[in-house]
């Protein structure tokens, strides 16, 4: 080859290698283009990259710019879809333009109720951080951005054809099998974890609120617009409701700011509900109204039904998403690990086998503590602990650990194991389960009374703590309010304590407590015996000393601040003492008037029958002996007992006897 030759060849290559990765990256950009899929939405941008002709890989490209901000004017609503407790979801176009081309997208509008517009930017503001916090969570509905529309908010989101709702109502009996709901609810109990990782809480779940993908795979497709509404008054009459669906809600949504906080295990719920309906096919208190439901669920603590020859995991475990008190329920997380282990389970000669997970515990291996319950302490080695002391016992226990150090763990020790603990005073260590201890850092532990350094009057400052972390970060229940309060533990000091059985009334000094309290008939407050605590402390205390008739409230709130604790020792006299004893029942004061009644009448009619027999056994007159000489009655001269006689009518005239003759 020629010099010449070389020398074009050498400038081709040249050229080449030169030209090749910017050719390259231009013929990336316009396949890039071609392959964009209709239906996806450009902001953030998603792609559909062919990587080779057998698998597909979707990219995501999102601007540092804030994007979710939609224009109304690239939204046209078609017609409406569906109607919710927070408004209309309307079937919508989205256009979305770019320098290169057009694209439009079909959208699921949600129309929210029309709000003021201070609280409108509040929503806006909120929205700004859900939507950030809700970008690549797996079984969610994509979110595209938030709109304004005649005033009222848009919350705009992917469009699926049909809902776990719609596919039942397809089916004979509207119920799914029980392979179907477990891996549905695998799918969802993945999003929901990871949205409760992030904080946010879903609080209206329910299976038309559980989307279908082309694939068949469960989407949670009603996220954050609760979380959104939180502390946000809403001008519609029926929106008290506003923190989900009545048939699906907790206790503590019907009141949060009374009976919550509103938690994660708040979720657990309304998810339990649902999977109850999708086994079911019937909807939760069916056929109920509103206020029968706030009656059923709130005042008489009645639970769904669940059905039977459930694999016995799944059955424990939806036992527990209806505990009345949320610090009982399980966690998302607990569910996602039972139904995955309960999927392989087979029913052969009348019990279940192929459970992947270890054996259930019963809810009396705690001390009176659910599993779920105790499954919240995470032990650790150097954590300290002590004894756990059953529920409501206001009895000193006999502390087999006051305190102590883990030193060792066995097995798993946030479940069913055991742990080795250090006691000051004991060379060796405990071998305990984990079930009968409870950890405590810095001198505080979950279920402790604790009382604000620094008291705030939109609040309670007396609460329950919920959970203290190792970094002394704490959140504790407070009335007043609706979520978890979240501090510093040296923020915090020990208070009084409150016991289910004891006996309260309202402090002297408080003239306008927060909740209504009766008085007794001279005006004084009148005292009433804890029937419930609530997770924030609120205390439900009923007057078994109140007689009441028919519909008359028997029961009320206290807040615990407000209150003091009587009893016995601290009854000052005979008569304060027994106006306690008349606190214990209404029927106490008859029972003592109708006993004073009847002693003042055994004492007369006893003190009457002696008088009359006294006046019966004592003689009349003298008695007549026979020597002719008187005596009252006495024994004669020989020692004879002589019957009194009455006198003849000669000594009553003073005709002696001889004159007689």
């Amino acid at each position: 080859m020629s010099v010449v030759g070389l020398i074009i060849c050498f400038s081709l290559q040249t050229a080449i290698l030169f030209l090749w990765p910017l050719f390259n990256q231009f013929l990336k950009r316009d396949r890039m283009a071609s392959k964009v899929v209709p239906a996806q939405p450009v902001t953030p941008f998603e792609f559909e990259l062919y990587e080779d002709p057998d698998h597909l890989r979707t990219v995501m490209a999102s601007s540092n710019q804030s994007t979710h901000r939609i224009d109304p004017a690239k939204l046209k609503l078609r017609h409406r879809i569906g109607r919710g407790p927070f408004g209309d979801v309307w079937l919508a176009t989205h256009h979305q333009s770019t320098e290169d081309y057009d694209e439009y997208h079909e959208v699921a509008v949600k129309m929210l109720q029309p709000l003021k517009e201070e609280h409108m930017r509040l929503v806006l503001d909120k929205f700004d951080g859900l939507f950030s916090k809700c970008q690549g969570v797996e079984n969610v509905c994509f979110l595209h951005g938030i709109s304004v529309m005649n005033g009222k908010i848009c919350i705009v989101m992917k469009f699926y054809e049909g809902s776990i709702g719609d596919k039942m109502a397809l089916l004979k009996g509207g119920k799914l099998t029980l392979p179907d709901v477990l891996r549905y609810g695998i799918e969802l109990a993945q999003g929901i974890a990871e949205l409760h990782a992030k904080e946010i809480l879903v609080l209206n779940l329910k299976p038309c609120s559980f989307l279908l993908n082309e694939n068949d795979q469960a989407v949670l497709g009603d996220i954050g617009i609760p979380y959104l509404l939180f502390g946000i008054p809403l001008t519609s009459s029926d929106m008290p409701w506003r923190l989900g669906t009545p048939n699906y809600m907790a206790p503590e949504q019907w009141q949060p700011e009374i009976r919550g906080p509103i938690s994660s295990e708040t979720d657990s719920w309304g998810f339990g509900c649902s999977i109850v309906e999708m086994l079911t096919g019937v909807l939760p208190w069916c056929g109920k109204s509103i206020e029968e439901i706030y009656d059923s669920v709130v005042r008489k603590q009645e639970k769904p039904h669940i059905p039977e020859g459930l694999p016995p995991p799944v059955e424990n475990i939806l036992l527990g998403c209806f505990e009345y008190d949320l610090r009982s329920r399980p966690l998302m997380t607990d569910i996602l690990r039972v139904f995955k282990s309960s999927q392989n389970a087979v029913f052969v000669d009348g019990g279940w086998t192929g459970f992947g997970s270890r054996t259930i515990l019963e809810k009396s291996s705690g001390a009176g503590y659910t599993e779920w319950f105790l499954s919240k302490d995470h032990l650790q080695v150097g954590d300290m602990v002590r004894s756990r002391r059953p529920p409501n016992s206001c009895k000193p226990e006999n502390m087999d650990v006051p305190e102590g150090t883990v030193v060792g763990l066995e097995r798993n020790p946030d479940r069913d194991g055991f742990v080795l603990v250090s006691v000051h005073g004991i060379h060796d260590p405990l071998r305990l389960p984990v079930s009968t201890l409870e950890k405590v850092s810095f001198g505080l532990a979950a279920g402790d009374w604790v009382h604000l350094k620094e008291e705030n009057n939109k609040h309670s400052p007396v609460g329950i703590l919920h959970s203290i972390n190792r970094d002394g970060s704490v959140a504790v229940g407070f009335i007043g309010v609706e979520t978890l309060w979240k501090g510093k533990y040296s923020e915090l000091q020990m208070a009084e304590s409150y016991f289910v059985g004891q006996f309260v009334r309202l402090k002297t000094n408080v003239l306008s407590p927060r909740f209504e309290w009766p008085r007794k008939t001279g005006g004084a407050w009148a005292t009433g015996k804890i029937w419930w605590i609530l997770p924030n402390g609120c205390l439900i205390v009923k007057f078994p000393g109140r007689f009441t008739i028919g519909q008359e409230n028997s029961s009320f709130l206290a807040d615990p601040a407000e209150v003091e604790v009587v009893s016995f020792n601290t009854c000052p006299g005979v008569v304060k003492k027994y106006q306690h004893l008349e606190d214990f029942h209404w029927a106490v004061r008859p029972l003592v008037i109708a006993l004073g009644i009847f002693t003042a009448m055994k004492v007369g009619f006893f003190t009457g029958k002696k008088i009359r027999r006294s006046r019966v056994n004592r003689p009349r007159g003298n008695a007549v002996q026979s020597n002719g000489q008187y005596t009252d009655g006495q024994t004669s001269g020989d020692g004879s007992n002589q019957a009194w006689f009455p006198p003849s009518v000669k000594n009553i005239l003073g005709v002696s006897p001889a004159a007689a003759r």
